[in-house]
């Protein structure tokens, strides 16, 4: 069926005042997330801003990670993402969190993977499947524990990454349950040692150099 022969001029077009700023906010938000997949990433960009819900988009563009085996897709900057889009919740529904994870192009054999280290069935405590993200990414328990910090810390970028010691001692717990070759006594005495740093200070904060400075597990 033909087109109908129909003429437009300027000013029969309505262009919506706030869509170049959209489109500008869309355009920064991509190049700093370097999507894989641009319509998958667009899709969940667009949903989410509909809904006012935190955007799929990274602080700023990332360099490959370097510790991991293989290229999975998985950055410490869209766990950081993942953070913000779930942190609201102490639970968070794995159908919704695997949505999520598809909307930032990463593989779902890869988020079948990270659940498989401490299966569950509808619902994970968001905090634990972060652990478990900043342990998939690669090396040991302390270059965990690191993503860990550099993700929930409100220092500035580059900054000591400190967060508090009951969240660093719940995290590192949790971590080193699940390696057999992490003892116990092991991990209650190396968290002693820190608890006593942190007691030192008012504010009760751990930093990275707290627990690169002395003996640690992993």
């Amino acid at each position: 069926m033909p087109l109908p022969d129909t003429m437009f001029c300027a000013q029969q077009i309505h262009i919506p005042p706030e869509l170049p700023d959209i489109l500008k906010q869309f355009t920064k938000a991509a190049i700093r997330t370097q999507p894989v997949d641009v319509l998958q990433w667009s899709a969940g960009y667009f949903s989410a801003l509909s809904r006012g819900d935190p955007l799929p988009v990274k602080d700023r563009i990332e360099m490959p990670v370097a510790t991991q085996k293989t290229d999975t897709g998985l950055t410490q900057g869209l766990l950081k993402v993942l953070h913000k889009q779930c942190s609201h919740k102490q639970f968070v529904e794995l159908k919704d969190l695997e949505k999520k994870w598809k909307n930032l192009c990463l593989p779902v054999e890869k988020f079948r993977a990270i659940l498989e280290l401490d299966p569950c069935d509808d619902k994970m405590e968001w905090i634990k499947f972060l652990a478990l993200g900043c342990s998939s990414l690669g090396g040991t328990l302390n270059t965990a524990m690191k993503n860990v910090c550099e993700i929930l810390t409100a220092d500035p970028e580059g900054g000591p990454a400190r967060i508090p010691f009951d969240t660093f001692s719940l995290i590192y717990q949790y971590l080193a349950s699940l390696d057999p070759e992490i003892s116990a006594s092991e991990t209650e005495t190396y968290l002693a040692t820190l608890r006593e740093k942190s007691e030192s200070r008012k504010n009760g904060m751990i930093g990275l150099s707290d627990f690169y400075t002395g003996k640690t597990s992993g």
